[in-house]
């Protein structure tokens, strides 16, 4: 059977016991999905290979890198698209459980819009052993989920659904790091597709873990390649979230989210960015909006320019 949507992912390596037990339990239920989704995994990262072998998914090895020896997510999306001719893509964090909303949810939506991206929130999780994937499994592990998950705020998202025909030319961001998936926001809303927002739709379940890999062992969002990220981007300008989402997929049906003052604000800050594409003209919006903290960054800019004198 032909996939109609191909799931790619970078694991993290697999030493680490637990991250070794969600990262399988993440990709075996991506193949629980049936035939109509491929996987692919990327990387060489320890344990990479075996895994792909033992869950019966692609693997391919030979992934782009940055100086620091990061994965780029530009290498990945062009590689995800050329392996078959599926209608959509989907790029998931390795460590995220899927049920089958996610596909019936996917395949819904491209009946009803050409050119989207499908996000939401996640639901995180404490999962400490293997899932055992025997009959009915995810009306067990949604019940553990309704009685000790918790629902993630409304910020980044950990999933991204899109046509093929979507993000065909994307920056060298480094996977791992925050504000790629900001960006994929905020290219959505520019190029005039649909941005959804389908957390009530499609369920998804983050498994809790450290974050022992990364440098120092804390949270990406203050790295170095996070900072570069944000520039690929275009700059903290066009740093969206789920707040920036125009449409939302509830039972079934595209609909416009309710427009509260808060909302109404943000489009008219943002008008400049995804309506006009000027800049300049965004700048001068953002200081309007935000006095203090345009005041800051030019403070820090002049800081700056006077220290390299």
């Amino acid at each position: 059977m032909k996939p109609i949507i191909s799931i790619f992912t970078s694991p993290k390596p697999f030493t680490n016991p637990h991250i070794a037990i969600i990262q399988r339990n993440a990709i075996q239920s991506w193949v629980e999905l049936g035939d109509e989704v491929q996987v692919i995994l990327f990387g060489d990262e320890a344990g990479v290979a075996e895994t792909a072998r033992e869950l019966g998914v692609m693997h391919s090895a030979n992934v782009k890198l940055n100086s620091s020896g990061t994965p780029l997510l530009s290498d990945q999306f062009a590689k995800a698209r050329a392996v078959n001719d599926s209608p959509m893509l989907a790029f998931i964090n390795a460590d995220i459980l899927l049920f089958p909303d996610f596909l019936d949810s996917a395949k819904k939506i491209h009946l009803q819009t050409p050119r989207f991206l499908i996000v939401g929130q996640r639901w995180d999780l404490d999962v400490p052993v293997p899932i055992d994937f025997s009959q009915s499994w995810q009306e067990r592990v949604a019940a553990i989920c309704d009685q000790a998950g918790k629902l993630h705020k409304p910020a980044g998202s950990d999933y991204f659904i899109f046509p093929r025909e979507c993000f065909t030319n994307i920056p060298d961001f480094a996977i791992g790091r925050a504000g790629w998936d900001n960006w994929m926001f905020y290219e959505t809303r520019q190029q005039g597709w649909k941005l959804i927002d389908a957390t009530h739709s499609i369920r998804i379940i983050h498994q809790s873990h450290d974050y022992a890999h990364l440098p120092g062992g804390q949270p990406h969002y203050h790295l170095p390649e996070t900072y570069e990220n944000v520039r690929l981007g275009g700059g903290k300008r066009h740093i969206f979230t789920l707040h920036d989402v125009n449409w939302q997929f509830i039972d079934g049906k595209l609909t416009r989210p309710k427009l509260d003052w808060k909302r109404f604000w943000r489009e008219i800050e943002i008008f400049p960015l995804v309506h006009l594409h000027s800049q300049r003209l965004a700048g001068f919006f953002f200081a309007l909006f935000h006095p203090r903290k345009a005041y800051n960054e030019f403070r820090k800019k002049l800081n700056e320019s006077t220290s390299q004198e």
